[in-house]
């Protein structure tokens, strides 16, 4: 059987820890600050660790980084 492809925007955007959850960034940081609230620039900062339902379309878009 030929190699599975990885989706090279999954492979930009995400990444695994050691456990196996998918670590990706919050959305809502881009642009548009001025219309946040201070607490929400706040918990948007550093990285996150998705949901199941969430981490489980991106493992499909990456079958080898596990």
């Amino acid at each position: 059987m030929p190699k599975m492809k990885t989706k090279s925007a999954a492979k930009k955007r995400f990444s695994f820890t050691a456990s196996g959850k998918v670590k990706a960034g919050p959305a809502g940081k881009r642009h548009g600050m001025i219309k946040r609230s201070t607490k929400f620039i706040r918990d948007v900062t550093g990285t996150m660790i998705l949901s199941a339902s969430d981490a489980k379309i991106v493992k499909k878009y990456m079958p080898y980084d596990r």
